[in-house]
């Protein structure tokens, strides 16, 4: 196990949200909040009463007017002209669980207004990413006069200058980086290419905008546009964009609405990742229960099940639909599992380099990714996993947060057959014999960045907590904070010494259960080390005092919900 362990590190607000405890007893006091709650929120940024109000309670009514989007209208106007021309439409979308939310809200919202459309999701083993020409050939036999990319496009140069010699219209929706060039479609919608209120939009945020365009160009009554939130939640979160003021306000409200069950693939979902019916989901349960299941349609199955799961309408259907994409996520998990057992030992022979380059010829392509971000996790630096098909090398890569990985990429792009992505999460491919000059240019890329020592990683933690704190009101005043995600990070805490009073080691060691007690007053709380078992094996835990870095939350345990504390780290303090 990589002994680069996390430095830990109290937040400050950001100078212009800092507050004194008399305007953080003011506010709290208005809002009808606690100052903890307050302070919580200055952390974020926020530094007036009017900010907090509507980070807590941030209704649709903040959305900014549809023609603030650049090319929002344009593209519906072409939609309004092809729906009433006859022409027929398909969408074309991505195979994860933003492209497949995206995809099932267009077909969605159109069977609503009375239109029927067609949809294409390539094989990710088949094609991979984005447009290719056989898909488009396909469309075109069937009479696609217009094809509208979402969560894809930008990048298909050639593909859709094809689309376009068959006389077929396109509209390119996407959220990722643009290269230098961009498609000859007739309109391109694309936060990333400026001027728009947010750059951060998902991909299914894209299209959700669009068909808020369409549905008021339209004749006849107009849909409920609200009603196709859930998924532009489902989407967004899984997508790990941002969580800015106007996804905020698109995935709390659609959080609402799958905690109403409305859609019956959604609650499907729920029932099979053993949630109750009513139960209210947060960004975490889409993470780890519902957005796996999705994901594992398209990772190692067909990802058409999980768009007729979300379009099913009938709820036995819909079970039936959610058992099929449970399986294939056990499946999945069982292959992750064996591949990071494989990885790890890898990694572990490589501890010597700064950044880490992964490689097997039988490791699933689908599933790499989430390896990688285990490996990233583990071993605190950089990761790049290969694995071969069709005779070349296909990788993904994970970063941590102080470097950027696409900027690593382009410093290798000698070796490299194709490559794409962001700071933090990127593909590539190449050729088997570049794999060499891959690693050394890489380690060479990180050094660069990060130093020949790279600083350890520093874990931030939001307040100190004591465990008498602790309570039902606290941990519901901490649900007004969600959605977390991407710049708005669940809050952390730090305890005061701690005693433990006993622990076990289960599900094969992997994770650690600890009952600590607060040695200022003697609370006792149940804590949990997920994944971190390995680690304190051999530490007599119970000899001396420590810390934690820990989450509060609701836990189910034993068949009962109760008080849990989700430990980040350990400190032991002798």
């Amino acid at each position: 196990m990589s002994d680069n362990r996390p430095s830990w590190r109290l937040k400050t607000p950001p100078p212009e949200a800092a507050l004194s405890q008399a305007q953080q007893l003011r506010i709290a006091q208005r809002l009808e909040v606690s100052p903890l709650l307050v302070h919580l929120m200055s952390l974020r940024g926020l530094s007036s009463e009017e900010e907090m109000d509507k980070f807590l309670s941030p209704g649709l009514r903040y959305l900014h007017s549809l023609d603030k989007w650049p090319d929002i209208e344009t593209g519906a106007n072409l939609l309004r002209e092809a729906i009433e021309g006859g022409r027929k439409i398909a969408v074309w979308g991505d195979y994860d669980v933003d492209g497949i939310t995206a995809t099932a809200l267009v077909k969605d919202f159109m069977a609503v207004r009375g239109v029927d459309i067609v949809h294409y999701i390539p094989d990710r083993l088949d094609f991979g990413y984005g447009l290719h020409q056989d898909g488009i050939r396909e469309l075109f036999d069937k009479g696609v006069g217009l094809l509208l990319t979402v969560d894809c496009g930008i990048a298909n140069i050639e593909e859709i200058r094809g689309a376009k010699a068959l006389g077929m219209q396109v509209i390119v929706t996407d959220h990722h980086l643009p290269g230098q060039e961009l498609p000859e479609a007739d309109v391109i919608i694309n936060p990333k290419l400026g001027g728009w209120p947010s750059a951060n939009l998902s991909g299914v945020g894209v299209g959700f905008l669009l068909m808020g365009a369409l549905n008021r160009l339209l004749p006849g009554p107009p849909a409920d546009i609200r009603d196709f939130l859930d998924l532009v939640a489902l989407g967004t979160v899984a997508d790990v964009v941002p969580l800015d003021d106007q996804n905020r306000i698109l995935v709390k409200n659609g959080l609402l609405l799958i905690k109403e069950g409305r859609r019956p693939g959604i609650q499907a979902l729920k029932e099979i990742s053993g949630m109750a019916p009513e139960e209210g989901v947060g960004t975490g349960a889409i993470g780890f229960a519902l957005a796996p299941r999705i994901n594992a349609a398209g990772r190692i199955g067909d990802p058409d099940l999980a768009v007729r799961l979300l379009l099913e309408k009938d709820r036995d259907e819909a079970r039936h639909l959610a058992e099929q994409l449970d399986k294939l996520n056990t499946k999945r998990k069982l292959e992750e599992q064996r591949i990071l057992e494989e990885a790890i030992t890898q990694a572990e022979s490589q501890l010597h380099l700064p950044g880490l380059v992964l490689h097997s010829e039988h490791w699933h392509s689908g599933i790499i990714g989430i390896v990688a971000s285990r490996i990233v996790e583990r071993f605190h630096r950089p990761c790049l996993i290969l694995t071969k098909e069709n005779g070349i090398f296909k990788g993904s890569g994970r970063s941590t947060p102080s470097f950027d990985l696409y900027q690593a990429l382009l410093a290798c792009k000698q070796c490299l057959y194709k490559f794409g992505g962001h700071r933090q999460a990127a593909g590539l491919k190449l050729e088997p014999f570049q794999l060499s000059n891959l690693k050394d240019l890489f380690a060479w890329a990180v050094e660069e960045q990060l130093g020949a020592n790279p600083a350890p990683p520093v874990l931030e933690l939001d307040a100190e907590l004591p465990f008498s704190l602790i309570d039902h009101t606290f941990l519901k005043e901490l649900e007004l904070l969600q959605p977390y995600g991407q710049g708005n990070p669940r809050p952390i805490f730090l305890s005061p010494p701690l005693k433990v009073l006993r622990h076990r080691f289960f599900s094969q060691k992997k994770h650690l259960e600890l009952h600590l007690s607060d040695t200022t007053d003697g609370t006792s709380m149940r804590a949990v080390a997920w994944r971190q078992g390995e680690r304190w094996q051999d530490t007599p835990l119970e000899k001396q005092p420590l810390k934690i870095a820990y989450t509060p939350r609701m836990s189910k345990f034993n068949g009962l919900l109760q008080m849990e504390l989700a430990v980040q780290d350990i400190l032991p303090l002798e």
